[in-house]
């Protein structure tokens, strides 16, 4: 079928994408300078792997919990054709693909201003469509990454997503509060988590921090927009990226994010778990977005707390990876007096994180607490 990639009403560039979810051909280019950052441009034209690589990494991943019994119940063999029953819309950015000849406009049919169906969350949260055939798939739940259970809704007339958790500890959910609470007692620019039960399970619930004037960029499409020089290491180039693309205060934003990090011992910062934000119609970028998934952390599938880990995206190691941080002047440790009470009570709610495991989380946190004020002080010193 035939679209026209479009940016708000902006249109990019005609392109025909084919039975299987997949960019076929691309036609006419309109506008290059409102292209998704990180794509190509050859003398012959946009780059089509990279514009198919960005489309279908709008898609639902295969690993969602659920996401094969979901779309057996309403007959679709791919998450990848999801996305365009939501005219690629998500409530991340602002592109999205108009069918040819149609006459639609962004402000009809965005997900900011407008309703959205329950029914493809309800599907992929477990129940079965009373009519498989009559299923509604306009929601931005189509273009939602991750692999944990999660769905958008509206509230008071805000969008708020929210979030389950995995494995036998179900921990994620408390993890991001527990991040949240950290975050604002150290003063980092960050998403707010709380958390709820439905039928007996734990989820997570954020305000969507997007609106119809921004826009997340993820850092690895920053990545791609230059290449990396072979002297040059992920974290020197990313920040090279930043700099010459105009993105105000990056190191600064970085070294909080990275101590974030280690001291709730994040292990999946991966680089689509940050982002940059952008102005959707300027194109001027604002910085890096407020820090948002943080609930691969706390040891959360992991019997024993304070074991070693991994960590993403710059260095595999926390220990390495805390010392690319430049600055501290801005950590207060005593910021974080009373914490441990504060994380046993958030856990204190779980039915699946006993009094034993709530207390280890808590000290350990505390201890990698002091080790970044044992930092802290080297670097004063320096």
């Amino acid at each position: 079928m035939e679209y026209t990639l479009m940016h708000k009403n902006i249109p990019i560039t005609d392109m025909i994408i084919d039975e299987t979810g997949y960019i076929a051909k691309i036609q006419n280019t309109h506008d290059v300078t409102h292209l998704p950052p990180g794509i190509s441009i050859f003398k012959t034209g946009i780059d089509r792997k990279g514009l198919n690589d960005w489309w279908i990494g709008r898609s639902i991943p295969a690993s969602r919990d659920g996401i094969n019994d979901a779309l057996q119940s309403i007959g679709i063999s791919s998450p990848t054709l999801l996305i365009e029953k939501c005219y690629g819309l998500s409530l991340s950015d602002q592109y999205w693909i108009c069918p040819k000849d149609s006459g639609l406009k962004w402000e009809s049919i965005n997900f900011f201003h407008n309703n959205f169906s329950k029914d493809i969350s309800e599907i992929l949260f477990g129940h079965e469509p009373a009519d498989p055939t009559r299923v509604n798939l306009v929601s931005p739940d189509n273009t939602s990454d991750g692999r944990l259970r999660k769905k958008w809704i509206i509230a008071d007339g805000k969008r708020f997503l929210m979030k389950g958790g995995s494995g036998v500890y179900q921990q994620e959910p408390f993890n991001e509060v527990v991040a949240s609470t950290i975050m604002q007692r150290l003063n980092i620019h960050h998403v707010d988590y709380s958390l709820i039960i439905e039928n007996n399970k734990p989820y997570s619930l954020c305000e969507n921090f997007i609106t119809p004037d921004t826009e997340l960029i993820p850092a690895w499409h920053i990545l791609q927009s230059f290449k990396q020089p072979n002297d040059r290491s992920l974290y020197k180039h990313f920040i090279d990226c930043c700099e010459m693309l105009g993105v105000p205060d990056i190191k600064s934003a970085l070294d909080k994010l990275l101590t974030l990090d280690y001291i709730i011992a994040n292990e999946d910062r991966h680089w689509n778990n940050f982002a940059l934000l952008r102005n959707a119609d300027t194109l001027k970028w604002l910085g890096l977005a407020p820090v948002f998934d943080s609930g691969t952390s706390l040891w959360y599938n992991t019997r024993h707390i304070g074991s070693p880990i991994t960590c993403k995206p710059f260095r595999k190691d926390h220990s390495e990876q805390i010392q690319l941080v430049n600055d501290l002047s801005w950590y207060d440790v005593n910021a974080l007096d009373g914490l441990e009470n504060i994380i046993m009570e958030i856990f204190t709610v779980s039915e699946e994180v006993d009094e034993r495991r709530r207390t280890d989380i808590a000290k350990e946190i505390m201890k990698r607490a002091n080790q970044v004020e044992q930092l802290h002080k080297t670097l004063a010193e320096a």
